[in-house]
């Protein structure tokens, strides 16, 4: 017996004071229904307001507020889901005037990231994300609950007492505190996992791509890894990571990471950075775009500003225009740090790899430090991105026999001694 899902109206407001990426369009209700289907409901009908600000108690308006109303009971709807953020008063009113839950896009990719998380790393990062969206939203849930003892108290709980809404508060506040303590926790084991890595001089490439766009399938091609790889949106949240021999026999580390999404909520990707913080780390970045896709282009936008955002724009990044079996040769770029493929059939993937091990070889300088022992802050970077040949210690300075990829050169130039083989 198959489970009931849940009848949804979908509905989102393009506004003139909007930026760009915070307006709705039939491309960004066509996802949100992607999504609702993913979370397990249906979508039975949408509604798209035009209007030069958004309105301060319902958002799209009295007008477009009716019109939803009249589709929500002419279809038996449970639910409404707003493509745009609301506040959490006009959440509350829109429940008041249409009668069902409302939610809003941050809510529900909230949901599914929750459905979604498998490894208690995965489910302490959605668990911590969900609370920082909840805490500037209790005044509008509980104003119903909010009650603060008076003269006509029971005897005994007389005393300046404490709303409902203040308890909340500070029972949230204890669960992010605990939530962030256990997730550097995670982050310092993820620093240890790494330094073991640079210190036995694997390089490591991260599969980053919007969602969907078949980072999976992309890693079981090569890989064999075996994760389940599903057509829907958010498919893989807990990053999974494999050996990947290149054509000459060395052995890279490769992993697969979470999908980017337009819109997706600011405290989503704190809460994620001990998972997404592994780009930053990264020798090298595999951008997997699904070419097949009409909007390939924004969502290859939208992963980029992500990128930069994450602190790893300086990373070299190959573009892996993947589904080209579905595409003409002619409509996909051609650029210099690309390759087209199919991860499905696996066309295109030896050119992959040449493109990856061409890539991190190129740039690498191998080079001798003198490094004076007051300049012990440049050691974490020598750490990070560098591999450590050797070190010996003379006098004033440590003497280094180091690689450097070609994005730290510069700043470790005033320290080289010598320069050795490319």
């Amino acid at each position: 017996m198959t489970e009931e899902r849940e009848r949804t109206i979908l509905a989102g407001l393009s506004a003139d004071i909007m930026d760009f990426n915070e307006k709705s369009t039939e491309d960004s209700l066509d996802e949100l229904e992607a999504l609702v289907e993913t979370a397990g409901g249906e979508c039975v009908g949408r509604v798209l307001q035009t209007r030069p600000a958004p309105d301060p108690h319902s958002f799209i308006g009295a007008g477009k507020v009716k019109e939803l109303k009249e589709l929500i009971d002419a279809n038996d709807c449970t639910l409404a889901v707003f493509d745009n953020e609301l506040s959490p008063s006009q959440n509350r009113a829109l429940e008041d005037e249409l009668g069902v839950r409302v939610i809003d896009r941050s809510t529900l990719i909230l949901d599914i990231f929750a459905q979604r998380a498998k490894t208690r790393e995965g489910r302490l990062q959605v668990e911590l994300a969900q609370y920082q969206y909840l805490l500037p939203r209790l005044t509008g849930m509980w104003t119903h609950l909010v009650r603060q003892t008076s003269s006509a108290s029971p005897i005994g709980t007389r005393g300046p007492g404490e709303t409902q809404l203040e308890t909340d508060r500070r029972h949230i506040r204890r669960k992010i505190d605990k939530l962030s303590a256990e997730l550097e926790e995670v982050r310092k084991n993820r620093s240890v996992q790494r330094r073991q890595r640079q210190k036995n001089g694997v390089p490591v490439a991260a599969l980053v791509g919007y969602t969907n766009a078949g980072k999976s399938t992309l890693l079981n091609c090569l890989t064999d890894a075996g994760i389940q790889a599903a057509d829907r949106l958010f498919d893989t949240l807990d990053t999974t990571t494999r050996k990947l021999p290149l054509l000459s026999g060395k052995q890279i580390l490769i992993s697969d990471t979470v999908g980017f999404i337009n819109k997706l909520p600011h405290h989503l990707v704190e809460a994620f950075k001990a998972t997404l913080e592994e780009l930053t780390f990264a020798d090298i970045l595999l951008h997997v775009i699904d070419v097949s896709n009409p909007m390939w282009r924004q969502q290859a936008e939208v992963v980029d500003r992500l990128i930069g955002q994450l602190g790893a724009a300086q990373t070299p990044c190959i573009r892996v225009y993947n589904k080209c079996d579905l595409v003409p040769l002619e409509f996909i770029p051609h650029e210099e740090l690309s390759v087209r493929i199919s991860a499905r059939t696996g066309e295109g993937t030896a050119d992959l790899l040449e493109l990856i091990e061409k890539t991190l070889d190129t740039g690498k300088k191998r080079v001798t430090l003198h490094l004076p022992y007051d300049k012990g802050e440049m050691l974490e970077l020598i750490h990070r991105f560098c591999e450590v040949h050797s070190v010996d210690y003379e006098a004033e300075f440590s003497v280094m026999d180091i690689t450097v990829p070609s994005k730290n050169y510069a700043a470790l130039k005033p320290y080289i001694f010598e320069q050795g083989k490319t």
